[in-house]
């Protein structure tokens, strides 16, 4: 018994279809996957991920990130100015060596400065209390490192007499490893200059 053959052109056209339609769906899920990783690469750039203690990864906002890193890069500001500006006989040397652990070399050439100057000898000689009474700074955050101006209100009781002092103090910070307890923030003070110092009168009010 002879097999029939099929017409040629049928065959050719059913191949024709059949390779169309793989064509078709494969480029659909090219057009698909690239989608799907763009919208996660979208995605992902929002968000940065943390390992927790059981393994599982948690997904972290990188808004959220910004404004903790703002918040922390504000107290390690306040603390630095905090140790370093306030000079009291019995804790002087303790706390200039906690504010030199936030700040690099930039930082440790101020103190070497003011040091042979004899500011510091000063104070201690005449018994004289340097307060830090108020510290606003302002950071720019869009980009590392990050520039801040800080302004800091400095009390100095000379007895019966205070006198008020405000200092700007300018620099950048970078992020580094923590390091606990000396650097618990994981930010460094670099550029550190000190721009200006004036005497406030007693009439004067504090600009907020």
């Amino acid at each position: 018994m002879k097999i029939p053959f099929k017409n040629i052109q049928q065959v050719l056209q059913l191949n024709r279809f059949v390779v169309l339609a793989l064509i078709i769906m494969t480029g659909l899920v090219c057009i698909i996957s690239v989608s799907l990783m763009v919208k996660v690469y979208k995605e992902s750039m929002d968000k940065a991920f943390v390992v927790s203690s059981t393994g599982a990864v948690i997904p972290l906002q990188l808004a959220s990130q910004r404004e903790n890193l703002e918040v922390e890069a504000l107290a390690h500001l306040e603390q630095f100015h905090t140790w370093f500006y306030g000079v009291e006989a019995n804790s002087y040397e303790k706390n200039m060596e906690k504010a030199l652990w936030l700040g690099n070399a930039s930082v440790d050439a101020v103190y070497r400065q003011k040091k042979a100057d004899g500011f510091y000898n000063r104070l201690l000689q005449y018994s004289l209390v340097q307060q830090v009474e108020r510290i606003d700074s302002q950071i720019d955050m869009t980009q590392e490192p990050y520039a801040f101006q800080t302004r800091t209100l400095i009390r100095i009781n000379r007895g019966a007499v205070t006198d008020t002092y405000e200092l700007i103090t300018t620099g950048k910070l970078i992020q580094v490893a923590r390091n606990f307890p000396h650097n618990p923030h994981g930010l460094l003070i670099t550029d550190f200059f000190e721009n200006s110092l004036r005497k406030i009168e007693a009439y004067e009010t504090p600009a907020k």
